[in-house]
């Protein structure tokens, strides 16, 4: 059995490689130059976040109504100065600034948060869906990229229990009961 698994795990391994190489032959594809404001309510460009690189991670974060993007962000704390090394990062929210501020305090967020309420940046982006006057998110991330003076998505992801950008799915996995039902909190 357990080399039935160890077979498994590296035939998935290949699966993730392939999919990263068909990743890297997709087109890129650009989106405008969108706005946001940050927790004190100062207005941000996308192209500004990028500093004086040419790469950007940006989280597409549900705002402070789901818990488990809650779980996802507050586990970002751990990596912000990791992925900060590699390149600059943000989280963004469909919540007001002033509601991201408050949040972010409390859940002490060492990292950049910003809202996009009020603009189409996450219907653009494939994480909105709008119906009935009524919208609803996703969350996920996107890979973006700053080349003459545009900005292209190079790849994008979604987030949901069992991904591969929150390892707590992964360690429940390993005992019987896997994750038992349990479900994030706001707190613990």
């Amino acid at each position: 059995m357990s080399d039935k698994i160890t077979l498994l795990r590296k035939e998935i391994g290949a699966k993730r490689q392939e999919i990263i190489a068909l990743q890297k032959e997709l087109p890129a594809e650009e989106i405008k130059d969108y706005q946001f404001n940050d927790k004190n309510g100062n207005m941000v460009w996308l192209s500004e976040l990028f500093g004086e690189g040419d790469e950007l991670l940006v989280i597409h974060n549900m705002g402070k109504e789901c818990r488990y993007c809650t779980m996802w962000a507050d586990g970002f704390r751990g990596y912000s100065e990791i992925i900060s090394d590699r390149m600059p990062w943000v989280l963004t929210s469909p919540n007001e600034h002033s509601i991201m501020k408050e949040f972010g305090e409390k859940r002490i967020w060492n990292y950049q948060y910003l809202s996009y309420h009020g603009t189409d940046f996450a219907l653009d982006l494939g994480y909105e869906i709008r119906k009935d006057g009524r919208s609803s998110f996703m969350p996920g991330v996107s890979a973006l990229i700053k080349k003459n003076n545009k900005i292209f998505r190079t790849g994008k992801d979604s987030f949901g229990p069992g991904d591969y950008y929150n390892p707590v799915w992964h360690f429940f996995d390993l005992f019987p009961k896997g994750d038992n039902k349990w479900i994030p909190k706001y707190e613990y």
